[in-house]
């Protein structure tokens, strides 16, 4: 096998890029308007919710990184391995979910773009759609979507501390809410689950490690700093979110149903947290993009097609903002779909405790006891959550 030699500085920087191409593949138009519909419905006690899904979201994530990385394979080449066809099912289940959050993915584009400047969403989503393109037409293409996700990662983040202080939120009683909730939505948590894991979310950032050749026992460390750092990122940004939104319906606000998080951010900043938020959700939109097409395209490797190819990642671009012209995405449809993007992570997280055991697969590497049982205490919480979770589902029609 041909090893790939870089640099300190490259490393840290493709560590932080895979870190940050996954949080911002889980910081989507989905991710802000689910953070502040469950805010208003749970309060405070979201906050227990948002911690409990970062401790589980580790679990999955060090021991998906880790096998996937070590052994060099991306994750459908590995689901093949236990039976033929499976991987095959994985692929499926990954593109075509994929290209239907890339249809939510554009319509956010559009309409951050329309909040921020009030140009028509149409041509919002045709501006996006240039922006797509110009990151994947260079044979470069890995560099520019690291430091991208990154640049607008950390702009959202910034950005959103602003709203905090003006919404002032009760940060006492959410502490209390974190520790000693008085209600618990098993809907919410596998919904903060799958947007934070599932689909095709956590493999992003794996899949880009193997691209960049952070793989083998060698790397582990780093691979599981990286894991670990895109999961923190996605929570940071979940809980700062938490806390604007907080501030604003504390005080008795009701949020607009048709659009709440631009709802909260207009009561908790006025006109210029309109715009902050334009900005956020095109941020997170157009970021979610890049991650989308370039993970669902990825799981094509080794299948159906041998090498890189960007020009199909740029079809799936193409196709994704085209079909934008003709499908929506209602709050509720959002809601739901991460909701049932959160039954994908028992399945993946079950395939690769499975291979962490199998003999032969993974040479000079063996897989941590407390990590493995990290990894079945969250897949037994999973498959509890997702019980739970299919029963709510209703209640949000």
């Amino acid at each position: 096998m041909k090893k790939i030699f870089i640099d300190s500085g490259q490393t840290t920087s493709l560590l932080l890029g895979a870190a940050f191409l996954m949080a911002t593949s889980a910081i989507g138009p989905g991710f802000l308007t689910q953070t502040a519909v469950f805010t208003e419905k749970l309060k405070k006690d979201f906050a227990f919710i948002i911690l409990a899904s970062i401790i589980i979201d580790i679990g999955i994530q060090l021991n998906l990184w880790r096998i996937i990385c070590v052994s060099g394979k991306r994750a459908q080449e590995l689901a093949e391995t236990i039976f033929k066809g499976l991987g095959t099912f994985l692929t499926i289940l990954i593109v075509l979910g994929g290209l239907i959050f890339n249809i939510g993915n554009f319509a956010g584009c559009g309409l951050g773009i329309n909040a921020l400047l009030g140009i028509d969403v149409k041509i919002g989503v045709g501006i996006s759609l240039i922006i797509a393109i110009f990151l994947f037409v260079s044979k470069q293409y890995g560099r520019r979507m690291d430091l991208f996700a990154t640049l607008l990662g950390t702009a959202m983040i910034t950005l959103t501390f602003y709203v905090i202080f003006k919404s002032k939120p009760p940060f006492e009683e959410t502490l209390k809410g974190a520790i000693y909730p008085s209600q618990i939505s098993f809907l919410a948590l596998i919904t903060l689950i799958g947007g934070t894991v599932g689909g095709y979310i956590s493999f992003s950032g794996a899949h880009r490690l193997l691209d960049a050749g952070v793989k083998g026992v060698e790397n582990i460390k780093k691979i599981s700093r990286a894991s670990v750092t895109g999961i923190l990122i996605t929570g940071l940004m979940r809980t700062i979110l938490f806390l604007a939104v907080l501030g604003v319906v504390s005080k008795g606000v009701i949020l607009d149903p048709q659009n709440p998080p631009a709802s909260a951010f207009f009561h908790g900043a006025g006109v210029i947290g309109f715009r902050i938020f334009g900005f956020i959700l095109w941020s997170a939109a157009i970021t979610s993009v890049v991650g989308c097409s370039y993970t669902s395209i990825s799981f094509l490797r080794g299948t159906i097609i041998k090498r890189d190819n960007p020009v199909l990642i740029l079809i799936f671009i193409f196709i994704s903002a085209l079909s934008f012209l003709a499908v929506g995405k209602p709050v509720s449809l959002l809601i739901l779909a991460g909701a049932l993007n959160g039954l994908i992570p028992p399945v993946s997280l079950a395939v690769v405790l499975i291979l962490s055991k199998k003999k032969g697969l993974l040479p000079n590497y063996n897989h941590p006891e407390w990590i493995f049982l990290y990894g079945v205490l969250a897949w037994i919480f999973l498959l509890i959550a997702c019980w739970k979770g299919i029963e709510s589902i209703g209640s949000i029609f």
